[in-house]
């Protein structure tokens, strides 16, 4: 589930990451652009029961800009998660009661405005690259 705004500079992140995903037809990874508002997909989310959901959406970590982690639960409610119509730990909180294994993966902005940066770009690329090689132990967690 890629959360993001496309005309909001770096918080497009996630519908460019949808996008890139969807074109390389991975059989074994359904794509959710939920744009701004992720609760919209919650019942794709139950009917699909994925072994793991990954979300993915811009974070303010204080962080270099592209850089990325996986952000624990227990700071989820404690950063700036780019706006959209619930916390993104709610999202998550609703969505544990169907999907055992939710990972929330954050990319450090620089600008919210404007067109998406090359530093969120080339870690959105990276990034499509990692779920395409299904390395995930290429992902720092955040501390």
């Amino acid at each position: 589930m890629c959360i993001g705004n496309r005309d909001g500079g770096d918080d497009a992140i996630g519908p460019y990451i949808a996008d890139k995903l969807s074109s390389e037809n991975l059989d074994s990874i359904k794509v959710i652009d939920a744009g701004i508002v992720p609760e919209n997909y919650t019942s794709i989310v139950k009917q699909e029961k994925p072994k793991t959901l990954f979300i993915i959406d811009a974070v303010e970590m204080g962080l270099n800009p592209g850089d990325i982690r996986i952000v624990p639960k227990e700071k989820i409610g404690v950063l700036t998660i780019s706006t959209h119509g619930i916390p993104i730990s709610v999202l998550i909180g609703y969505l544990e009661q169907y999907i055992s294994d939710i990972i929330f993966i954050g990319i450090q902005p620089k600008e919210m405005s404007g067109k998406i940066t090359t530093y969120v770009k080339e870690s959105g690329d990276f990034l499509v690259n990692v779920f395409k090689e299904k390395n995930f132990k290429m992902i720092k967690t955040l501390n």
